[in-house]
C-alpha cells in the first residue's frame, strides 16, 4: 500500500504492538520532513454511456441505512493506463464492509466485464438468503439485459443513480479512487495480463489489510464477517450548500 494516509499508516503501526512513542501530529511531520506525504491525483475518464434504449431503474439506497454486509452491493467501471495501453476494470464492493466482491479487466467497455465481475461476486457471496440491492450508475453496461437477466435470477433488486452527481455512487467511486491513487495501478506501463496480476494482488491486498475510517479502522473483510459495527457513511453534498460555499 505505497500511499496509504497517514492517520491510517499510525493506526497500523500502533496496532501492531511496536513500542512507537509518537503521536499522529509528529507522525505528519516526520512524513512531509521526508517527502512521503500524499499529494492527490485528479483524473477523470468518462466510462459511462447512459444514452440507450434499455430500461433506467430507481435510486432505492439514497435514503436507505446500511447497517450489515451484502445489503447493498455498488458497481462501477474505471479506467486503468494510458491511451496507448488501457484496459478497463470493472469492480462490485459491499457498501456495508467496503470490501471488494468482484471485479474484472477488460479492454472493451461492453458488457462481458461487468457481467464476469458480477458472477465473481455471485459465487462469493457469504450471506445468501438475506435480501441483497444491486446498485450502479445508468450505464449500458447494468441496463442491458445480460446483466439484468443475472440480477433476475438470484433475486436482486436493482437500483440506478438519478443524476450524475458523484456522491451518488460514493462508495464505488471511492474505491475507484483508492485503487488507483493509493495502489499506483496506473504508473505500471505493462499489458494487460501483467496488469490483472498487479490488481489481483492489490485487491488483496485492499481487503485484507488496508483499515477504513468509515469501518471504525477494520479493514474490509474484518467488517465483512460481522454485523453490529455501524457504518460512517458518505454524505452526500447539496446543490444549496455549494452555492453558499461558492
Amino acid at each position: 500500500m505505497p500511499r496509504i494516509g497517514t492517520r491510517k499508516l499510525h493506526y497500523m503501526l500502533s496496532s501492531q504492538g511496536n513500542d512507537y512513542d509518537i503521536g499522529r501530529d509528529k507522525l505528519f511531520k516526520i512524513m512531509r520532513a521526508n517527502n512521503l506525504d500524499i499529494k492527490p491525483r485528479k483524473a477523470y475518464h468518462v466510462t459511462t454511456n447512459s444514452h440507450h434504449r434499455f430500461r433506467k431503474h430507481k435510486n432505492l439506497v439514497d435514503k436507505l441505512d446500511i447497517i450489515r454486509p451484502e445489503q447493498v452491493w455498488v458497481s462501477d467501471i474505471t479506467y486503468i493506463g494510458t491511451r496507448g495501453n488501457h484496459c478497463y476494470l470493472a469492480l462490485i464492493t459491499d457498501a456495508y464492509s467496503k470490501k471488494i466482491v468482484g471485479y474484472d479487466l477488460s479492454d472493451s467497455l461492453s458488457a462481458d466485464g461487468a457481467i464476469r465481475a458480477l458472477k465473481t461476486a455471485l459465487k462469493n457471496r457469504m450471506y445468501q438468503d438475506k435480501a441483497l440491492i444491486h446498485h450502479s450508475d445508468r450505464g449500458i453496461q447494468y441496463c442491458c439485459d445480460d446483466y439484468q437477466n443475472l440480477l433476475k435470477k438470484y433475486n436482486i433488486k436493482v437500483s440506478m443513480t438519478e443524476s450524475y452527481d458523484p456522491y451518488a455512487n460514493a462508495v464505488a467511486e471511492r474505491v475507484n479512487g483508492i485503487l488507483k491513487n493509493e495502489f499506483l495501478l496506473e504508473d505500471y506501463k505493462v499489458d494487460k495480463k501483467s496488469m490483472g496480476i498487479i490488481i489481483g494482488q492489490s485487491i488483496r491486498s485492499y481487503n485484507q489489510f488496508r483499515p477504513h475510517m468509515s469501518c471504525s479502522l477494520l479493514t474490509p473483510i474484518q467488517m465483512h464477517s460481522q454485523q453490529k459495527i455501524s457504518v460512517k457513511t458518505y454524505k452526500k453534498i447539496s446543490v444549496q450548500k455549494v452555492n453558499l460555499l461558492n
